[in-house]
C-alpha cells in the first residue's frame, strides 16, 4: 500500500473542480470571505506592525498584498505576515476535530503564491482550498495524543503546501516531495501558547510561508523524504505521537472536510466559546442579578481545561487574554459580549475586570478524549445558594449550528472595520459578490484588488 504522504499527494493532483460537492463550494465560499476579513482585521492587533516592518528586511518586491494595508512584499513574507493577521485574535475559523485553523496557513499561502503568478482562477482556489483543508485536518483527525506541538501550524502547514503544489499544476510525485520539504521546514509548539506570546500566532505564518518555498524547490526539482508522515522519524511520530491515519484517508473524496470547518463567533479561543455563549444566556434570563453572582465554574473536557483555564492577570497582553477563561467569562459578565476591542489598550487593564475574573474557575471532567471540547457545563452560582446552570453539547457556529448568512456578513463587515487602512464599503461589497460568484472570478487578483486601500 502506498505510503500516507503518496495517498495524500493522488488525491490534491486528480481532484477537479468537477469532483467537489456542492456543499464544499459553498463552505469554501463562506470561509475564504470570512478569513480574508479576519486577515484584514489583524492588522492593526499587537505586533503586526512590528512584524511587517522586520520582515521587510527580508527580501524586496512588490509580489503581494498585506492584507488591511497598502503595502506590496514579496509573496512568502505576505504568507508570513497575513498568516500572523489572520490568527492573532482567535477570531479565525476551525475545525474543531481537528483542533486546527486550516484556512489560517493555507489562505495566506495561495492568496500570496496566486498574486505572484497571476492567472490562478477562483475554480483553482476552491479546489486548492478544499484539497489543502483535507490535508491538514486529517492528520488532525488521526492524532491520538492531547497537544504538544501547535497543529494549526504545524499540520496547517501540510494543507497549505498541498493547496500551493494544486495551484501549481505539480504531479503526485512532485506533491510528495513538497511534503517532505514543508516537513523539514515545520514548526511551531504550544510553549508560545502556555506564556500568552505573540510568536503563537507567527508560527502560522511560519508555516504559510515555508509552504511557498517548498513548492517553489519542488518546482525545480529537488526531491524531498518520501514517507515525510508515517516513517521512522515522520511528522506523525515526532509531532503527534499515536495516531491512525487509515479512517482519514479512506474518506478522501468522498467526504470534503472544509463542509466540517465552524466559524468563530467570537474573539476568543474555541474552548471559550461555550463559556461565552452561556454568559450571554444567562443575561437573557437572568435568574437572578449579575451583582448577585458568586462564582462562575466551567466543568469540561481535558482540552478546554488545557487551552484557558489560565490563571488571570492584572496587565496581560492580548494574547494571553484571549486564552483565559477568567478574562474572557469577566468581559462577557460585565458587558453581555465580547468583540476584537476588548483585548485593546487600557480594557487589559481595567479594574473591574480583573476583579469579576477572581469570580472563575474550570474543572476537568472525566471525557478521555483529548481532542474533545464539548460536551462541558456552565454553572453560575448566587451569593444565596442559587445555581444558573446551562450545557454546551455542540459550539455555536458548528456544522449544526451554522451562523446565518446575514450573522457572517455581519462578522466580516465588522472585521473590515478595523483594518489599519480604511477599506471603501463599496468595494468590501464588492468582494461579498465576487466571493458569492468565485467560480466564475478569472484571476484572483480581481479579489486582493478590492481588498486594498
Amino acid at each position: 500500500m502506498p505510503v500516507a504522504s503518496e495517498r495524500f499527494a493522488r488525491h490534491v493532483a486528480s481532484t477537479r473542480f468537477e469532483d467537489l460537492a456542492p456543499s464544499a463550494i459553498e463552505h469554501a465560499k463562506i470561509f475564504v470571505l470570512d478569513t480574508l476579513g479576519v486577515g484584514i482585521s489583524g492588522s492593526t492587533a499587537d505586533g503586526a506592525d512590528a512584524l511587517l516592518r522586520s520582515s521587510s528586511r527580508w527580501g524586496k518586491g512588490e509580489e503581494a498584498f498585506v492584507w488591511g494595508t497598502g503595502r506590496r512584499v514579496p509573496a512568502p513574507t505576505a504568507a508570513l505576515v497575513n498568516g500572523f493577521q489572520i490568527h492573532c485574535q482567535e477570531l479565525d475559523c476551525v475545525h474543531e476535530k481537528a483542533v486546527l485553523h486550516p484556512l489560517a496557513t493555507l489562505l495566506p499561502a495561495v492568496f500570496a503564491y496566486a498574486e505572484r503568478e497571476g492567472g490562478v482562477s477562483g475554480r483553482d482556489l476552491l479546489v486548492a482550498v478544499a484539497v489543502g483543508v483535507d490535508v491538514s485536518t486529517t492528520l488532525g483527525v488521526a492524532s491520538r495524543s492531547p497537544l504538544k506541538f501547535f497543529r494549526p501550524a504545524t499540520s496547517g502547514g501540510f494543507g497549505a503546501a498541498a493547496a500551493v503544489g494544486k495551484l501549481a499544476g505539480l504531479s503526485t510525485e512532485q506533491i510528495v516531495d513538497i511534503f517532505g520539504i514543508q516537513y523539514a521546514q515545520t514548526s511551531g509548539t504550544m510553549q508560545p501558547h502556555v506564556e500568552g506570546s505573540v510568536v503563537l500566532p507567527m508560527q502560522v505564518g511560519f508555516n504559510a510561508r515555508a509552504a511557498i518555498q517548498s513548492c517553489d524547490m519542488a518546482a525545480a526539482g529537488i526531491p524531498g523524504p518520501l514517507d515525510s508522515l508515517e516513517g521512522p522519524f515522520g511528522f506523525m511520530r515526532i509531532f503527534e505521537g499515536e495516531w491512525d491515519l487509515e479512517p482519514g484517508l479512506t474518506k478522501l473524496g468522498r467526504e470534503w472536510q472544509i463542509s466540517s470547518v465552524s466559524h468563530k463567533p467570537f474573539p476568543a479561543g474555541r474552548a471559550g466559546h461555550g463559556l461565552i455563549e452561556g454568559l450571554m444566556r444567562f443575561a437573557e434570563e437572568l435568574p437572578f442579578p449579575k451583582s448577585e453572582v458568586a462564582s462562575v465554574l466551567v466543568v469540561g473536557p481535558p482540552l478546554i481545561n488545557r487551552l484557558c483555564a489560565r490563571p488571570d492577570r492584572p496587565a496581560p497582553n492580548g494574547n494571553y487574554a484571549r486564552l483565559c477563561a477568567a478574562f474572557i467569562g469577566a468581559k462577557v459578565l460585565q458587558h453581555d459580549r465580547i468583540g476584537l476591542e476588548h483585548y485593546r489598550d487600557d480594557e487589559l487593564t481595567d479594574a473591574t475586570t480583573h476583579e469579576l475574573a477572581k469570580l472563575f474557575s474550570m474543572r476537568v471532567d472525566d471525557n478521555p478524549d483529548p481532542n474533545a471540547l464539548v460536551p462541558h457545563e456552565l454553572v453560575v452560582r448566587a451569593k444565596d445558594g442559587r445555581e444558573w446552570r446551562w450545557l454546551c453539547t455542540e459550539m455555536l457556529a458548528s456544522p449544526s449550528r451554522r451562523l446565518t448568512r446575514e450573522q457572517h456578513l455581519a462578522k466580516f463587515r465588522m472585521c473590515c472595520g478595523f483594518s489599519a487602512e480604511p477599506l471603501r464599503q463599496e468595494r468590501l461589497e464588492s468582494l461579498i459578490t465576487a466571493v458569492d460568484r468565485l467560480e466564475e472570478v478569472k484571476d484572483v487578483r480581481e479579489l486582493t484588488a478590492l481588498i486594498t486601500p
